[in-house]
């Protein structure tokens, strides 16, 4: 699984000129699912994500967590996390599962962050969607569960 993570101070998704999702302070999701990616990659990205030290604590530095500052996550499917653009100019996404596993876990990584307690939002499926949001910092960071990078 692969995931854009911003740090936010509010977000929305649209569908269909009908606002769909929002949240406050928190993070904002963009999550690709992969090919071979199964359970396991749901818990470890879904940990990493509601632990991340990316908010600044009283003394300005980047040490509290989602959980700490008892923020709202915005989590948004992204298939396109997977584009292989190396060859030619148009994006391959081979690498990307197929719908319906890609559903599957996508909708485990949502369960798996409100089981820890956070208000989590989310985008829909296979939706063209606008995302608005304001990118707090900007801190954007990308997680990969294979540790690609």
């Amino acid at each position: 699984m692969r995931a854009v993570v911003q740090r936010t101070d509010a977000a929305s998704v649209i569908v269909d000129n009908q606002e769909i999702a929002n949240i406050g302070r928190g993070l904002t999701v963009l999550l690709g699912v992969g090919e071979d990616d199964d359970e396991q990659d749901v818990r470890y990205l879904a940990d990493k994500i509601v632990n991340l030290r990316i908010f600044p604590d009283n003394a300005g530095k980047m040490n509290l967590s989602l959980r700490d500052i008892n923020g709202e996550l915005l989590v948004v499917s992204q298939f396109t996390l997977y584009g292989d653009c190396r060859k030619g100019r148009r994006p391959s996404f081979d690498a990307a599962a197929a719908p319906e596993n890609a559903r599957r876990l996508y909708e485990m990584f949502i369960v798996c962050c409100r089981q820890q307690g956070l208000r989590v939002a989310c985008g829909q499926f296979q939706a063209e969607m606008i995302v608005r949001l304001a990118n707090h910092g900007p801190v954007t960071l990308l997680l990969d569960s294979k540790r690609v990078f």
